[in-house]
């Protein structure tokens, strides 16, 4: 089922940036008088067509791209035949140039566009959510295993990243400086000494590898009991909702991970529970309101613990998380700064990829990867949020001087303009052919390294 969930996230994701994509190229040619020939969503075998006007409107079985088809112009379908004839005033060819270079340039403003209008949409609808630095400070992180190869260590208060203080914790687990700066390093207090731990330049890696990225650093997570499941252990026990569980078998547990850890070496098995209980009597929604220094009592619980080393209730989190709602106009400047962000992030990331730093394998995405960055679960925030991601690198790729993509017609149309002289039909026509090449070999790389990093 998971699998079904992500190939029908990544097929919808995609069907609409290039549906998307693709509709700018068609409009804008449209606009200008220009004959549209054929609009494809997919590559061919066609699924499905219909013909409206003079426009063959079509779904191809492959869905890495699509295409429209404009007469008079050199494209994916190398139709030179027609390109000797006499210009006919609805050709691309027979446009000036400046039309000529909207419409090339029609599908990467729509990428933009919707890319920031998804980024400006989320930031509006959620504004942002984190743990602010003095929570870090004040409980430590929790060092998983990656963060333990680095040198980090359970309890660390990370104080600075590159000799700056942050604002926000996930500046410390996945911020920038941290993944894609030079000679990063941590600022950390250690049982009340002041050390420098070094973050290596290949750190990006873990946060692109399924199998590691959420083993890198956490926070220490003070908690107290919420929801308590009925039938459950917990509730057999006594546990309602607000108590704070302070202790397993005498052992002390001031942190939810400290909890756990406990719990699971007694699986099966029974345990002492010390527990802090607010004197206030009140409903159980209400009692997970009372304050954490409310009067108190310590009971002493005996729970049975099941074979996975669970008690049966949702903890709740006591750390201080900030929450930020943006009005529209925020939201706008907040949203278009993010979604330029996230190409220049895009941008760092390959610049490390080039340098050697991070291993190109595990790092470069095809169809198959992203289906797995959409995940196996429907969530519309995220599936939002990585299609807001993709438009605005695809855009960006698109807008590269290579041939056959459009930043490949936007350079020779450009040149036009400035010189005055059109490139050569035969020259635009060998030129189109070497960057199909080019981009088929890229494709057929990344589609192989899908395939590689599925069985490794």
């Amino acid at each position: 089922m998971e699998n079904l969930v992500m190939i029908g996230q990544l097929l919808l994701g995609l069907s609409i940036l290039i549906g998307l994509h693709e509709l700018g190229h068609m409009l804008t040619a449209k606009f200008f008088g220009m004959r549209v020939e054929k609009f494809s969503i997919g590559f061919p075998p066609k699924i499905f067509s219909f013909k409206a006007g003079e426009t063959e409107y079509s779904i191809g079985a492959i869905p890495l791209g699509g295409f429209v088809k404009i007469s008079g112009m050199i494209d994916e379908s190398l139709d030179m035949e027609s390109m000797g004839a006499e210009p006919q005033p609805w050709e691309f060819r027979a446009k000036p140039a400046w039309q000529r270079l909207i419409v090339m340039m029609g599908g990467i403003i729509v990428n933009i566009v919707l890319g920031i209008i998804i980024f400006v949409f989320l930031t509006y609808r959620y504004g942002d959510t984190y743990i602010p630095r003095d929570e870090v400070v004040n409980h430590g992180i929790v060092a998983l295993e990656y963060g333990q190869k680095i040198g980090l260590q359970t309890g660390d208060k990370i104080l600075k990243v590159n000799g700056q203080e942050y604002e926000r914790f996930n500046e410390v687990a996945r911020g920038t400086e941290v993944l894609l700066g030079e000679n990063s390093y941590y600022t950390v207090e250690r049982n009340g000494e002041i050390i420098d731990v070094p973050i290596p330049p290949d750190l990006l890696e873990i946060f692109t590898d399924k199998n590691t990225a959420d083993q890198f650093i956490d926070i220490r997570r003070p908690f107290r009991v919420g929801e308590v499941v009925k039938g459950s252990n917990a509730e057999a026990a006594g546990l309602q909702a607000g108590d704070r569980i302070i202790a397993i078998n005498s052992q002390p547990v001031n942190y939810f991970h400290e909890f756990t850890q406990e719990l699971e070496k007694h699986s099966g098995n029974k345990v002492r529970l010390t527990v802090r209980r607010p004197d206030v009597v009140a409903e159980p929604e209400q009692a997970i309101q009372l304050a954490d220094d409310a009067p108190a009592q310590t009971v002493e619980l005996t729970s049975s613990v099941t074979e996975d080393g669970k008690l049966g209730f949702a903890a709740e989190s006591l750390l201080d998380v900030r929450r930020l709602q943006y009005g529209l106009g925020e939201s706008l400047g907040e949203g278009t700064q993010r979604a330029f962000e996230s190409v220049w992030l895009n941008i760092r990331g390959f610049g490390k990829i080039f340098s050697g730093d991070v291993n190109v394998s595990k790092s470069v995405k095809g169809p198959i990867g992203i289906r797995e960055i959409y995940g196996g679960t429907w969530d519309w925030t995220r599936f939002w949020t990585i299609t807001g991601l993709l438009s605005m690198w695809l855009a960006f790729v698109n807008f590269l001087p290579i041939p056959a993509l459009d930043g490949g017609h936007v350079m020779f149309l450009t040149y036009e303009m400035i010189s005055g002289s059109k490139p050569s039909d035969r020259f635009l026509e060998v030129a189109q052919k070497a960057g199909m090449i080019l981009i088929f070999a890229i494709m057929g790389l990344v589609l192989f390294n899908d395939i590689f990093n599925l069985f490794v």
